[in-house]
């Protein structure tokens, strides 16, 4: 797999983008931000300009095995969290995108290229009715195994 050269100073904004990201992402893993095993990142263009919008962890199948490592460990203490607790935080994860809705249309945009009218009416806002909808599910499984 080719990779592409290591990003040195990337700023966004420099290129006239709408808000500000780190030039790099790790993996988030069991609530931390894990570098990729492999140490290695690509390089995520943005079709807008076709410049460098950030760089990306380059997850392997090792990466995968420790996030379902911490997922199998997180298993036990979410399901005793109860049905009201966890129908709360996707609630609040929501609201928060909900808050977040320009700033989030605006990055879903520049990394993917579709018009800001689709990102802003459509696909946020569908991402925020999925967390409601799950919360939902939460609260009509109340009793339930």
């Amino acid at each position: 797999m080719a990779h592409n050269p290591p990003i040195t100073s990337l700023i966004p904004g420099e290129y006239g983008y709408p808000f500000q990201l780190k030039a790099r992402y790790k993996n988030f893993i069991g609530g931390e931000w894990v570098a990729p095993l492999s140490g290695e990142y690509f390089v995520n263009l943005t079709p807008v300009t076709g410049r460098p919008l950030c760089e990306v962890a380059d997850s392997g199948r090792s990466d995968i095995d420790l996030a379902l490592d911490a997922t199998h460990a997180a298993r036990a203490g979410w399901a005793a969290t109860s049905v009201q607790k966890r129908a709360a935080i996707l609630h609040r994860i929501a609201e928060r995108m909900e808050q977040n809705l320009e700033l989030l249309s605006s990055v879903e945009t520049w990394d993917n290229g579709k018009p800001i009218r689709e990102t802003l009416a459509a696909d946020v806002p569908l991402a925020i009715d999925h967390f409601r909808y799950f919360a939902s599910c939460i609260r009509a499984q109340e009793g339930g195994d």
